[in-house]
């Protein structure tokens, strides 16, 4: 059984841990409910509040991807604050994770985090920002860069903007069109967020289905 820590864990912001800490952390009842990131010895555990334009933006992003993934036939997999694991080293809990084409595996479907040793880092990872917005596009950035994923969305919410970054050799750059999603623009992203505040899904999702077939 993990031990409880002696100190309460200053949330929404980077303190300075080794992964014991954040492993036990996590596994407190005080904070089941939060997100944690750990990484090159610094965790965050995000609590703060996730209102109705986190919620409907990230339902948004996914239902893009989803659509454009089907009418172009690659296969993808995706996953919804699911905490990947390189144990000792880092630890992350995206809005959004999603494995992409024909050599991945499909991780067991329990509630342990996923172990990247085992089955790689996802080649996407999309997180939604709003007061977290600086924090998604500096720090975690440099966490995924180090995990290996292959591609980095960062939504702003307020704004309904997407900063999308390409990842190699542990570097990022920003990017227009997505390269593991061959063909797929920021630009019809930000129009699908944009429409969702005003139309409903099905309607939203008529319009994708239309500019995509």
């Amino acid at each position: 059984m993990a031990r409880s820590t002696t100190r309460r864990i200053q949330t929404d912001t980077w303190v300075k841990a080794t992964w014991e800490e954040f492993i036990v952390t996590m596994d407190e009842p005080r904070y089941e409910e939060g997100r944690g990131y750990f990484d090159n010895g610094y965790m965050r555990i995000e609590m703060a509040p996730l209102g109705a334009g986190h919620g409907r933006q990230n339902s948004v992003a996914i239902d893009v991807v989803g659509l454009f993934a089907t009418f172009r036939n690659i296969r993808i997999a995706k996953f919804i604050n699911c905490s990947f694991y390189k144990t000792g080293v880092r630890g992350c809990q995206p809005d959004v994770a999603i494995y992409v084409g024909a050599d991945f595996k499909l991780p067991p479907q329990n509630n342990s985090p996923i172990d990247v040793d085992l089955f790689g880092p996802p080649t996407l990872a999309i997180e939604l920002g709003a007061s977290s917005f600086q924090d998604d596009l500096g720090a975690k950035r440099l966490l995924y860069e180090r995990l290996g994923v292959s591609e980095y969305w960062v939504v702003n919410v307020a704004d309904k903007q997407v900063v999308a970054f390409a990842i190699a050799a542990g570097r990022s750059g920003q990017i227009q069109v997505s390269g593991v999603l061959p063909g797929l623009t920021m630009t019809l992203v930000e129009e699908a967020l944009e429409r969702s505040q005003i139309e409903d899904d099905s309607t939203l999702i008529r319009w994708l289905v239309d500019t995509l077939n």
